[in-house]
């Protein structure tokens, strides 16, 4: 099978590689961006739109450019390899995907414009990775819902003009049904929230919700059947992860081989000692198992099955865990103690890796997913 992109697809690539290089090219430029209120500047995405590059996900009547999955992959490969810190993946991957799904296309142009940043907020306190364990509540009180509850570590939620909350309207706490997605303006009176930077330099929020009225109108998809839409963006949202982690992956294993060649010790570099070179084609080896799966991640979020989509995502993630862990311990070992400051991008890369590797699901999770589904598993 023929994976090359096409023409439109490398001008993709190529033009989205620039605009990171002159964003961070420059590792302190990328310090002075998480200085900035919600950890990122607003004039680097106002760039992202005027670039379409927040438009890229949607359809031309939705005021987009029609990408689809692969492109999305091209994008997140760039983003990880500048270790950009723009909540690309939370408001237009993710909630991006919630509202094409839930054909909730009303805020999409805004996002496409970069006017507005939406989040999703639904992790809670005792959720872990399951999707369905939801208990912020969802009272129905005439035209409205009234929301009661609070949300955790919403990405992109300090910066959110609005947010996609998942909500219990009926059934128990871990029940499929009875959980709605609504679009929530965060300026509604009864919202508090207080956002803060992650490990990885990224940033996240606590959300509180106390008596937020949401008009029924707000309703994204059918109210209590908001799961499979939940699910299949989190799918699209994980595959986006895991071209990020490919990102970041092929850049660190540059820098180390780097590293390897200019670091001299009795004399040598130390990149011609033999051991070290098995350390670094086998971190090349896992980052090429890396890359299939990241493709074959994005190739699969269009399966309509939820079964077999949930499964080569799942798969994905695994396998992006495993190299993610390998590459950024043999790299923070092979350079010594630089590799763990914060004045060198190395540990930089490690950090973000690590975090990918727990969001929706770390490599353990996924493998019993993948265990309880009866699907092959790659020893």
């Amino acid at each position: 099978m023929d994976f090359d992109f096409s023409d439109d697809q490398k001008l993709l690539k190529e033009s989205v590689g620039k605009l990171m290089a002159s964003r961070y090219g420059d590792f302190e430029k990328r310090k002075g961006y998480q200085m900035h209120p919600n950890g990122f500047d607003p004039a680097v995405w106002a760039e992202y739109a005027e670039a379409g590059i927040l438009s890229l996900p949607f359809s031309e009547e939705q005021g987009g450019f029609g990408g689809g999955p692969v492109e999305t992959m091209i994008v997140m490969e760039e983003m990880g390899t500048a270790l950009a810190v723009e909540p690309y993946l939370a408001c237009v991957v993710l909630s991006g995907a919630i509202l094409k799904y839930g054909k909730a296309e009303q805020i999409i142009p805004e996002i496409a414009s970069g006017e507005a940043i939406v989040a999703l907020a639904n992790i809670e306190r005792s959720s872990r990775y399951d999707l369905n364990d939801v208990s912020l509540a969802a009272r129905r009180d005439g035209d409205d819902y009234v929301l009661e509850g609070e949300k955790s570590v919403v990405l992109g939620g300090g910066a959110a003009g609005y947010f996609i909350v998942a909500a219990r309207t009926a059934g128990a706490r871990r029940d499929a049904d009875g959980i709605t997605l609504l679009l929530v303006d965060a300026k509604s009176p009864g919202i508090s929230r207080r956002g803060y930077p992650t490990q990885d330099g990224q940033h996240a929020a606590e959300v509180s919700f106390g008596s937020v009225r949401v008009p029924v109108a707000n309703v994204i998809g059918e109210a209590g059947k908001g799961l499979p839409i939940l699910a299949r963006a989190v799918d699209e949202a994980i595959a986006g992860l895991c071209a990020e982690a490919v990102g970041a992956m092929d850049a660190l294993v540059k820098m180390t081989v780097e590293y390897l060649k200019t670091r001299k010790q009795f004399g040598v570099a130390i990149g011609s000692f033999q051991a070290l070179q098995h350390r670094s084609v086998d971190m090349l080896v896992m980052l090429e198992q890396a890359r299939s799966m990241a493709i074959y991640a994005a190739l699969s979020v269009d399966d309509a099955d939820p079964v077999a989509r949930g499964n080569a995502i799942s798969a994905a993630k695994v396998q992006i865990g495993r190299s993610a862990k390998f590459i950024g311990q043999q790299s923070v070992q092979l350079h010594g103690g630089i590799g763990v400051t914060m004045e060198y991008k190395a540990g930089h890369y490690f950090k973000r890796l690590t975090m990918i590797e727990q969001m929706f699901g770390d490599s353990d999770y996924h493998l019993r997913k993948l265990a309880a589904s009866g699907a092959a598993i790659a020893a």
